[in-house]
This record gives C-alpha cells, sequence and structure tokens, in this order.
C-alpha cells in the first residue's frame, strides 16, 4: 500500500473515504469541501522549475510570475540556460531564485528514475539542488508523482487548515505536524488534498497553486 500512485479521481476517493472513517474531523472537513481535486501535474525539469517559483511568495505572485516565465518561453532548461539575469528578472524571478533556476539545469535530474525511485529516495535526490528544500520535494513527490503516502508538513496552507480543523489552538510546527500525519497513513497524500481543499473553504483562497 506504501507504494500507491494516485493516477485518477477515483484513487483520491478511495483515500477520503479511509481518511473519514479513521478521523470524524476528515469527514466533517468532506461534507464542506465536497469530492477532492485530483490535483496531478505532469512531472520534469518544469514542474520543479514552477515549484522554486512559488517558494514564498503568495499564491497569486506565483501564478503572475509564473505566466510571465510561460509567456516569455523560458520553461525550459535550454531557455534558462541561454537566457539573461535581466531576462529572468523582467519576468518577476528574485536574484536568489535566478540561481536556484539555473542549478535546477545544472543537477541534470534523471526524472525517469525517480518515477520508479522509493518516496525518500526522490527526496533525497531532489534536496541535493540548491533551491529545493523539502517542501518543494514533497509536493513533488505529491502532485508530479503521484505518491499517496507523502505529505509536506512545511506547508503553512496545510498547517493554519490543522490548526482550524483539529483546533489546536496554536498553527502546529512542520514537526508536529508530521507527527500528526503519521496516523494518517497510508493516505497522507489525500490527507494533504483535503486540507488544501479545507483551507479554501474556510480561508476563501487557495493554499497551492
Amino acid at each position: 500500500m506504501t507504494d500507491r500512485i494516485i493516477e485518477t479521481p477515483d484513487c483520491v476517493a478511495e483515500g477520503a473515504s479511509w481518511l473519514a472513517a479513521q478521523e470524524p474531523r476528515f469527514e466533517k472537513a468532506l461534507q464542506q469541501t465536497g469530492p477532492l481535486p485530483l490535483r496531478r501535474r505532469p512531472d520534469g525539469f518544469t514542474e520543479l522549475l514552477s515549484a522554486i517559483v512559488s517558494q514564498q511568495v503568495s499564491v497569486a505572485s506565483a501564478s503572475a510570475i509564473w505566466g510571465r516565465i510561460r509567456a516569455a518561453g523560458l520553461t525550459g532548461p535550454r531557455k534558462i540556460m541561454w537566457a539573461s539575469d535581466h531576462d529572468l528578472r523582467a519576468c518577476g524571478l528574485s536574484r536568489q531564485k535566478i540561481r536556484y533556476a539555473r542549478a535546477l539545469v545544472a543537477a541534470r535530474i534523471d526524472f525517469g528514475a525517480l518515477r520508479d525511485a522509493p518516496d525518500e529516495d526522490v527526496i533525497a535526490r531532489l534536496v541535493e539542488v540548491p533551491g529545493i528544500g523539502r517542501w518543494t520535494a514533497e509536493v513533488y513527490a505529491m502532485l508530479s508523482l503521484g505518491r499517496a503516502d507523502v505529505f509536506a508538513p512545511g506547508d503553512l496552507a496545510l498547517q493554519e487548515a490543522a490548526r482550524l480543523l483539529f483546533d489546536t489552538g496554536e498553527r502546529p510546527t512542520e514537526k508536529e505536524l508530521r507527527a500528526m500525519a503519521a496516523a494518517w497513513s497510508p493516505w497522507r497524500a489525500v490527507a494533504a488534498r483535503l486540507l488544501w481543499a479545507y483551507y479554501r473553504v474556510a480561508k476563501d483562497r487557495e493554499g497551492i497553486r
């Protein structure tokens, strides 16, 4: 079960049903959110570049910057390699993120090999790249590779949704939320989808692009 890949809405529905049976508060949340989105994305360089763009900015800002990058055609490794810093800054990338984008090109990740690698091996390979932390690696494993039992407890929207749903008072830290999520295995990635959906309902804004 730990190697389950989320490929269709039926997979998400199966995981949501399991979570609701285990935890009444998840059942309550599902009544408010309705069916959860699949949230599958392509894998590869472009998705990791998009994840780097999304770091430490609002969903709206990330979407605007990514829109400019796409409009400029700067989504592939060769285009990033050939682009000037001025070109990348014009799209909204900071100096630090320009460095990270170029580091991603230099890393020459074998994206095909990641599809069959164990979860922790995927994360370990990705965090070797400057600018890719555990949050980025976990979101990539969840959404681009469809790993059913990966979670991203460093995500602020997930932390806030967990605070609201589980009435924890203070927002749980990354360490605390990782410990909480252990009980949601083997469907932790569906728990993340549920919490993002609950965040949207509770806050009236998206928690992830």
